[in-house]
């Protein structure tokens, strides 16, 4: 699996935490949309498309990596994009 795209739409909010919306397309056919750059208290990470549970009120991920090789792809790529997009 690789990695083929990365769409970078930065968010220009000083107050906010959020820093970008991020597209990507893995192997030129399939697209994950509403990734998230977050600046949190250990840095920047990337969070993976969720959805307000109506029963819980809880967020749940839509799309994430089933193990820390693939969250660490993931990661790595769309933060060095983010990076060079500044």
């Amino acid at each position: 699996m690789k990695i083929t795209s990365v769409d970078i739409r930065k968010v220009e909010r000083e107050e906010d935490n959020l820093k970008a919306f991020v597209n990507v397309t893995i192997d030129d056919g399939l697209v994950i949309k509403n990734l998230r750059v977050i600046d949190g208290t250990k840095g920047l990470f990337v969070a993976m498309p969720n959805h307000k549970d109506k029963k819980t009120g809880k967020f749940k991920d839509i799309v994430h990596p089933i193990n820390q090789e693939v969250r660490a792809m993931f990661e790595d790529t769309i933060l060095k994009a983010y990076k060079e997009a500044e």
